[in-house]
């Protein structure tokens, strides 16, 4: 009963999350591997399934009030797939406790990078000066191939990692939080597909149909409220929470 009430209530309060902020999903790998015993095929088959649901939801709600875009989502996606095939099987010739110890590297620095962006400052000047990758096909292949590949291996969301990297290079905050969660399906397909091959699958359906439900109802309840919260404090709450768990977890 606990390990299916941990499932439930972490999933649903991660998607909670990730709909009001767009970020979070990073630490559902390390309930399935902490609390719940899991390994990390398991643990990372389920939370890239979880991140398919969130990115796709995620990103209508994004469409829907003009702050996708598509086109540019497409290409960069285009990488991710690639990247993240690599990355999984990266995960095959690479220890589990090292994947562990990435996992948290992962979240740590995430969470570090959450705290010190500056939100306010990026939503009135990204993508208005300087340096614009929408505009340079290389760089988007390259940088979707890169965040896909390392996403795909440490069990990181996706946006946590590309939405920053987006906004430094010039795309507007809420924008790349739409493309970033677009990019997220992207990542999450292959990766989850390429776990799900390296356990079995029967007998992660029925968590893996609770956990999506769970997943489903939290984002969509997150993104309709997110008007309601400030983003800036409730970020930093993720960002703070975030570090102490992968300190704790690398310590430990």
């Amino acid at each position: 009963m606990g390990f299916w009430m941990i499932v439930i209530l972490a999933n649903l309060i991660v998607g909670v999350l990730v709909g009001l902020t767009g970020v979070a999903g990073f630490l559902l790998p390390i309930v399935y591997t902490g609390p719940l015993g899991m390994g990390v095929p398991e643990g990372l088959a389920l939370s890239f399934a979880a991140f398919i649901v969130s990115g796709a939801l995620g990103a209508m709600n994004y469409k829907r009030v003009g702050n996708l875009d598509i086109p540019f989502g497409i290409r960069l996606s285009i990488g991710s797939l690639v990247g993240a095939v690599l990355g999984v099987k990266l995960n095959l010739v690479i220890p589990e406790g090292q994947v562990k110890i990435l996992l948290y590297m992962v979240v740590l620095l995430s969470g570090v990078s959450i705290l010190l962006r500056k939100d306010k400052a990026q939503a009135e000047g990204g993508g208005k000066a300087g340096y614009q990758i929408t505009e340079h096909l290389p760089a988007t292949l390259a940088l979707g191939f890169v965040t896909g590949m390392i996403c795909s291996l440490s069990g990181a969301g996706g946006p946590v990692l590309v939405m920053p990297l987006l906004v430094v290079l010039g795309v507007n905050v809420r924008t790349a939080v739409g493309i970033a969660l677009f990019n997220s399906v992207f990542i999450g397909i292959p990766a989850c597909i390429g776990y799900m091959t390296q356990c079995s699958a029967l007998d992660l359906l029925p968590v893996l149909a609770a956990a999506l439900l769970a997943h489903g109802v939290g984002v969509v309840f997150g993104s309709k409220n997110a008007v309601r919260i400030n983003q800036i404090i409730l970020k930093k709450g993720i960002a703070v929470f975030s570090i102490l768990i992968a300190v704790w977890k690398l310590a430990f």
